[in-house]
């Protein structure tokens, strides 16, 4: 195993041992706690799948247009988050955005199309962007 999945697979195996330690409670903006109403199975592969769309953002050249909570070219994903429920109709929208781009949503700068990334692909990336404002899918 190289270097760089090795490392991805450490941050992923660290990721789940913090998500099963927190076990899913959360806490809210008033500070009561509550019980999540997904099953440990349901949100674990949806951080499955986050992670894996983190590490797919990281290793492509988003960065060079958008960082999580800054503004550089494009809006941060955060703002994309907040700006769009987490629905599967949203998930598929923004994979459609990364794979054929898009201008006058954001602005009048054009976002590149990047057709060499695939649906399945495209659609774990906006997973994980979506879910940067704390929102589960819904």
């Amino acid at each position: 195993m190289n270097m760089k999945k090795s490392v991805l697979a450490a941050t992923a195996i660290l990721a789940i041992i913090i998500a099963a330690a927190c076990g899913g409670k959360k806490e809210s903006t008033s500070g009561e706690e509550y019980v999540a109403n997904e099953s440990k199975g349901e949100a674990q592969a949806g951080a499955d799948v986050a992670l894996q769309g983190e590490a797919l953002v990281k290793a492509s050249d988003c960065k060079t247009c958008h960082h999580p909570t800054n503004k550089i070219i494009g809006p941060p994903h955060i703002d994309v988050a907040k700006k769009y429920d987490f629905t599967e109709a949203n998930v598929k929208m923004l994979a459609n955005k990364i794979i054929q781009g898009g201008v006058g949503v954001w602005g009048e700068v054009p976002m590149n199309a990047h057709p060499d990334v695939s649906q399945a692909d495209a659609e774990k990336m906006a997973r994980y962007v979506l879910s940067l404002d704390g929102e589960k899918e819904h």
